[in-house]
């Protein structure tokens, strides 16, 4: 990993599915729809002042959505941000940075 870049994608963990369900909300209240599926399916991260997590979400069928979120460092005691997010991505479009 280059200094301020971004892992290899790794296969989603308990952990990253449960970043994706603390920020479900944000992201359909952004998309004005609900989701019935919104699975973690693999990651990146890039280490900054926080950890910026670059997730690919299913969403059910052949739709995934590309999100960016943001962990701050432990002692802000700040909630999980979604930074951003890219929507109508397919199952094999590659997880960038965004």
């Amino acid at each position: 990993m280059k200094c301020g870049g971004t892992t290899e994608a790794q296969a989603a963990t308990a952990e990253t599915q449960q970043i994706v369900q603390e920020v479900k909300p944000q992201v359909e209240e952004k998309e004005g729809r609900s989701f019935e599926v919104f699975n973690a399916v693999e990651f990146k991260t890039q280490i900054v002042a926080g950890i910026n997590y670059f997730i690919k979400v299913h969403v059910g069928n052949d739709e995934f959505l590309h999100i960016r979120v943001f962990k701050s460092l432990p002692h802000e005691n700040k909630p999980l941000a979604l930074n951003s997010y890219q929507s109508q991505k397919g199952k094999h479009d590659e997880l960038a940075y965004f």
